[in-house]
C-alpha cells in the first residue's frame, strides 16, 4: 500500500504542477498591478512549484563532446548489450587512436547512472567508457525473474566479456563489493577478459571501520524490519507491476533526511537567484537537483541482500561471501592492480571502508597496490567535482597507463 499511497498523493498534485508551469508562459504585463521585480518573485515561487516533482526516467547523459587533446571530439552513445535488469551503455569518441576501455560500476542505489556524468565525462578524456545502466525495478516485468546480490556479480562479468581482454574496472560506493567479488572469481578461473586495474572508489568493503550513520541504520533493525518497513509492491499500471521493491522515492527521502537544512538552504538560494535573474547561478542549481530527484527502484531481493550481507554480516571482509554457493576469495587476484580512493569528509562510507580492500587482496605485490585519500571531500566529491577532476582522476589514470 506504500507505493500505492505515494503514487495516489503525487497523481493528486500532479495539476498544481502542470498549473505552474502554465503560469511561467504567461507574460509580465498580463499582470498589470505587478511590477517588474514582484512578478520576478512570483515567477520564483511557480518555479519552485513546478518543481516540487520525483521523476523515474532516466536523464539524458547529455554529453556530446569531450576535449582531447586540443580538439572538441563527438561522443556517440550506444547500447552495446541490452539486459532485462541493466545495459551496458558506451561513450564512443570519434578519435583513431587505441585508447584502454574503462568500465564505470555505477550504484545500484535509488539513482540512476547519470549520477556519474561527471565522472565520465572526465574519464573520456584519456579512456574509451562504458558503463552500467541499471533499470528501474519497476518497469521490469515479473517474468525476467529475480534480480539480487548473485545476479549483480553476474552481470559485471558479462558486461566485462562483452568489451573483451585488457580493460579496466571503477566501480563507485556500493559496487565495490560485488566488483571485487567479480574480479576474483574472474582471476580463479583464469578467464581472459579478467581486467587490468580495478578502482575501487568510496566502496563498503569493510562497512565494520568507522562506521557511519548510514551503517549503524542497517546493522540497528531486523531484516524483518525492512521487509515490513520498507518494500512494497508496484502499482499495477507500471511494465514491473506485481513486483516487490525498495522503492526509490524512500531512498531519496532518506538521503535527503540526512542533510535536510542542506537542502533547504540550496531551494532558498534557487529562489534567490530566480528572483533577482541569476538565470546561470539558478541554472547550476536545478542541474543537481533534476539528478537528485530522478529515482530507480531496487528489486526486494537486493536491497535486503546488500543489507543483509553486505552491512550486518560483512560476507566480503569475513571471508564468507560466496557466490552461487562457492566462497570466493580475493586472495586469488594476482595481476589486476588495485587502486583504492577515499574522501577525508566522507560522511556515508568513511575511511577505512574501502581501504580494507587491501589486506583482502593478500597475493597482489605492493607494487600493484595503491591507495589514496583525499582530504576535505565528502562522498560525492570523490567522484564528482573539481577535487575529482584536478587531483584523483590524475591518480586513476596513471594506475591505469602503468597497467597498459
Amino acid at each position: 500500500m506504500l507505493y500505492h499511497a505515494y503514487q495516489f498523493q503525487d497523481d493528486m498534485i500532479a495539476p498544481l504542477r502542470a498549473w505552474a508551469r502554465m503560469m511561467q508562459t504567461v507574460s509580465a504585463n498580463t499582470w498589470k498591478g505587478l511590477s517588474e521585480s514582484h512578478w520576478r518573485h512570483f515567477s520564483a515561487a511557480l518555479e519552485l512549484i513546478s518543481r516540487f516533482e520525483i521523476t523515474h526516467a532516466r536523464p539524458d547523459f547529455d554529453i556530446t563532446t569531450v576535449t582531447i587533446g586540443n580538439r572538441e571530439v563527438p561522443i556517440a552513445l550506444q547500447t552495446v548489450l541490452d539486459m532485462p535488469f541493466g545495459k551496458l551503455l558506451r561513450f564512443a569518441a570519434d578519435v583513431d587512436m587505441a585508447r584502454p576501455n574503462v568500465l564505470v560500476v555505477a550504484p545500484l542505489s535509488g539513482h540512476f547512472a547519470t549520477l556519474l556524468r561527471g565522472t565520465v565525462q572526465t574519464l573520456l578524456r584519456d579512456h574509451d567508457v562504458y558503463i552500467t545502466d541499471w533499470a528501474n525495478a519497476r518497469d521490469v516485468p515479473l517474468s525476467a525473474g529475480r534480480f539480487g546480490m548473485d545476479d549483480y556479480v553476474d552481470y559485471v562479468i558479462r558486461f566485462l566479456e562483452e568489451i573483451g581482454p585488457g580493460a579496466h574496472i571503477l566501480a563507485v560506493c556500493q559496487p565495490c563489493v560485488q566488483s571485487l567479488a567479480a574480479v576474483a572469481i574472474m582471476s580463479e578461473q583464469r578467464h581472459p577478459a579478467t581486467p587490468r586495474t580495478m578502482t575501487l572508489m568510496a566502496g563498503p568493503i569493510d562497512p565494520r571501520e568507522s562506521p557511519t550513520a548510514v551503517n549503524e541504520l542497517a546493522v540497528s533493525k531486523s531484516l524483518a524490519w525492512f521487509e515490513h518497513s520498507l518494500i512494497s509492491s508496484v502499482p499495477w499500471r507500471f511494465g514491473g507491476a506485481g513486483r516487490r521493491v525498495y522503492p526509490g522515492f524512500l531512498q531519496l527521502v532518506a538521503f535527503m533526511a540526512m542533510n535536510m537544512d542542506r537542502h533547504k538552504q540550496a531551494h532558498k538560494k534557487l529562489y534567490e537567484h530566480l528572483s533577482k535573474g541569476e538565470t546561470a547561478e539558478a541554472d547550476k542549481i536545478k542541474t543537481f537537483y533534476d539528478e537528485y530527484f530522478a529515482v530507480l527502484d531496487l528489486t526486494e531481493e537486493f536491497y535486503i541482500e546488500t543489507i543483509d550481507r553486505v552491512f550486518q554480516k560483512a560476507e566480503l571482509a569475513t571471508g564468507n561471501f560466496t557466490h552461487r554457493g562457492r566462497k570466493v576469495d580475493p586472495g586469488l587476484i594476482r595481476n589486476t592492480a588495485l587502486l583504492t580512493v577515499e574522501g577525508g569528509r566522507d560522511d556515508i562510507c568513511a575511511l577505512g571502508q574501502t581501504s580494507a580492500a587491501h589486506d583482502l587482496c593478500r597475493s597482489l605485490r605492493p607494487h600493484l597496490k595503491r591507495h589514496h585519500l583525499q582530504a576535505n571531500v565528502g562522498h560525492y566529491g570523490v567522484f564528482n567535482g573539481r577535487r575529482w577532476e584536478r587531483e584523483i582522476y590524475p591518480v586513476v589514470r596513471n594506475m591505469i597507463l602503468a597497467m597498459e
